[in-house]
């Protein structure tokens, strides 16, 4: 197997007490899209700027295409390109001056003129920065990423705050980006991007991994393929009382809403509206739908990605 990024038994400790990381493994491939993916806290950024060359670990091990930040960090940086949550770019200079002043920091970069075109900005080529709409700033950003000619690619929530053409727009890019043979290692808030990009995910969260796996592998490792989500009049009632119910294979409760995992989703239903009957509780909302990232989340960090 080529791998891209390897990491062993990774720790990194904060003024020899707080640790971001506490033994995290991992491993991604030559091509692949990887989804680094957990709540606030749980480490991503930690993790990623040390990959990045941007953070020492306090111990572990750590290989960027076979090489180590200790004895190859000018050649490393020659092959990667990152594109931040929010990268802060010289309003007064276009994006064609941006591009070619990214471009003179690399020995073999791409030409700006055909990077601006893949990123559809060859009619923006004489725009200002400060003139730009936030699509176009994010497809600049990651035009400065993609001008250096990386092997790898990493994105921290390239589509957040975009409106939902622009964010469908960066996808297409980072299709191209793999169709290239290129990796990228993608971070983000929206599960539904996740789903779409990710060859694997793996889910960390306290320092470390959780989960890892295809999005396909990881739904079905929650334990059900349907969700059954329902309000009631009633009051709330303990787990148990819902676990019991045939094909149920786990509760979560939260804000007044149950959801329930379920295998057979004919036989669930049914046996909870007699359940609700029996009780005298009224049923005020009652959904179903298929098992999703996020209800992954959930059920493994007991909060939604989104959630502080």
């Amino acid at each position: 197997m080529n791998l891209a990024i390897r990491c062993r038994n990774l720790r990194k400790t904060y003024d020899d007490r707080v640790e971001a990381l506490r033994g995290l493994d991992l491993e991604i491939r030559v091509g692949e899209c990887f989804g680094l993916l957990g709540p606030n806290g749980a480490g991503k950024t930690t993790t990623i700027e040390i990959l990045e060359g941007l953070l020492a670990p306090t111990s572990g091990e750590v290989e960027v295409l076979g090489r180590t930040w200790d004895t190859h960090s000018r050649e490393l940086r020659e092959m990667l390109g990152i594109s931040l949550q929010e990268t802060r770019l010289n309003e007064k200079l276009t994006v064609r001056e941006t591009l070619e002043l990214f471009a003179s920091f690399y020995r073999y970069p791409r030409p700006p003129l055909q990077v601006m075109e893949e990123m559809a900005l060859t009619e923006k080529s004489d725009a200002w920065v400060e003139k730009l709409s936030g699509g176009q700033r994010q497809r600049l950003a990651v035009a400065t990423a993609l001008v250096a000619d990386p092997q790898i690619l990493f994105l921290d929530e390239p589509t957040t705050g975009l409106d939902p053409q622009s964010r469908r727009q960066l996808w297409e890019i980072v299709r191209q980006f793999q169709r290239r043979g290129g990796t990228v290692l993608l971070t983000t808030h929206y599960m539904d991007e996740a789903e779409r990009l990710c060859d694997r995910i793996a889910i960390v969260d306290h320092g470390v991994m959780i989960a890892s796996g295809t999005p396909a592998e990881l739904i079905e490792k929650l334990g059900g393929h349907r969700m059954v989500e329902f309000t009631t009049a009633g009051g709330e009632f303990a787990a148990d009382s819902w676990s019991s119910l045939p094909g149920v294979e786990a509760v979560h409760q939260g804000n007044g809403t149950v959801v329930l995992s379920v295998r057979r989703l004919h036989e669930t239903v049914p046996a909870l509206l007699a359940a609700l009957e029996s009780r005298g509780s009224d049923l005020l909302h009652l959904t179903t739908r298929d098992a999703s990232l996020e209800d992954v989340f959930v059920r493994l960090t007991g909060r939604r990605l989104r959630e502080d």
